[in-house]
């Protein structure tokens, strides 16, 4: 006599999640400190997705871009700003893409291998270097290395363009939050996919102008969309896989702190540990210092209230944060089922089972157990 397979390990969540709810616990607190957070999250991408699409637009294939982070607005008193770093933090946004860039993966990441990329490629890299003999040769030597830079300004481009979605769409969680039309955590969720599932289908393109010219690098015609091309890729390489920081772990291969293989790396949002957040060379540290900037008064009035009050405000920012991406992630994670929730048919039921205890394997060693408390 067979028995029936034993329930997944993290099985309330998967129901959570075919509940149309949210790897979160909804709360009061929970919600007000999600909704606060993305609001500051919003403004911080308005500007990190006005700045890389810039470099992708206007820096093509200048290979020391001294003033990529002044959006073409250079003057002696926004160079003291920058010097002095009372502005945004421009580097979280490269690391972001960088992390995107290194580990690929889907079809967009594909598509920068093919030889309809690399052909537009050349005809772009060709009218840019027309009159520089010095960079004609050094690709000459070196024939991978400016198809290397496109295919990472096109990830500038990419990023860019999906953090415009998600800007306008947590400002507008926010809104609708001010106007008492989001009371709980599983509304929060509910708003961000169906934010998610209308921009599903918009068209990433990449094109630059030179000499007057317009040269399409990703066309319209090669299919790329914004959420399974751009936002999945950026779930896998933001939110679960990252990059180990620097005077976190040690680099060294003998010591073996670091996964052998890329597939296996921690890493990421969903993973961090909060508390190291305000020390040097921890890239979110950089992110937390751009949010502080722009928090809702009613969370700054909560952090007020909390243990060390502001001082360790970057600490407390990190912590919404990760609630916050949890959130997203519930959000996406409901967005990609395969079949209805409410589908009666046991076949299409688990299905939607399967694909959800994949992903809880993976975040069995987040820091879900610890935004429950």
């Amino acid at each position: 006599m067979s028995s029936s397979p034993s329930p997944h390990p993290l099985q309330p969540f998967i129901q959570r999640l075919l509940a149309s709810e949210a790897l979160l616990p909804d709360t009061e607190t929970n919600l007000m400190e999600v909704v606060g957070i993305l609001k500051s999250y919003g403004v911080v991408l308005d500007a990190y997705s006005r700045n890389l699409i810039y470099i992708a637009d206007h820096q093509f294939l200048v290979l020391f871009p001294f003033f990529k982070y002044f959006n073409g607005d250079v003057s002696l008193a926004r160079l003291l700003k920058h010097w002095w770093h009372d502005r945004i933090n421009f580097e979280y946004a490269e690391y972001c893409m960088k992390a995107m860039l290194w580990h690929g993966g889907g079809r967009f990441d594909q598509y920068l291998d093919s030889t309809e990329f690399l052909a537009n490629c050349r005809r772009a890299t060709a009218a840019k270097t027309k009159y520089n003999s010095l960079i004609q040769g050094l690709n000459v030597l070196f024939p991978e290395f400016l198809p290397e830079q496109v295919r990472q300004l096109a990830y500038y481009s990419a990023l860019g363009q999906f953090w415009r979605v998600m800007s306008d769409l947590f400002i507008d969680l926010s809104d609708t939050y001010d106007q008492g039309k989001i009371p709980t955590i599983p509304a929060v969720v509910a708003h961000i996919k169906a934010g998610l599932v209308a921009a599903a289908n918009l068209p990433i393109t990449y094109a630059v102008d030179i000499n007057g010219a317009r040269y399409d690098l990703i066309p319209k015609s090669a299919g790329m969309t914004f959420l399974m091309d751009v936002a999945v890729p950026y779930v896998e390489a933001v939110f679960f896989r990252g990059t180990p920081f620097l005077g976190t772990v040690s680099y060294n291969a003998q010591a073996n702190q670091i996964p052998v293989e890329q597939g296996e790396f921690e890493y990421g949002a969903l993973y961090a540990d909060p508390v190291p957040i305000g020390g040097a060379g921890i890239p979110p540290t950089l992110l937390m210092q751009d949010m502080r900037h722009f928090l809702p008064n009613y969370l700054t009035t909560f952090y007020q209230g909390q243990g060390r009050s502001l001082g360790d405000i970057r600490v407390k920012i990190c912590q919404s944060f990760q609630k916050s991406m949890f959130c997203v992630t519930s959000a996406a994670l409901q967005g990609l089922l395969p079949y209805p929730t409410d589908s009666q048919s046991p076949a299409e039921q688990r299905a939607n089972q399967d694909f959800l205890a994949s992903w809880m394997d993976r975040l069995a060693s987040s820091r879900l157990a610890i935004v429950q408390l």
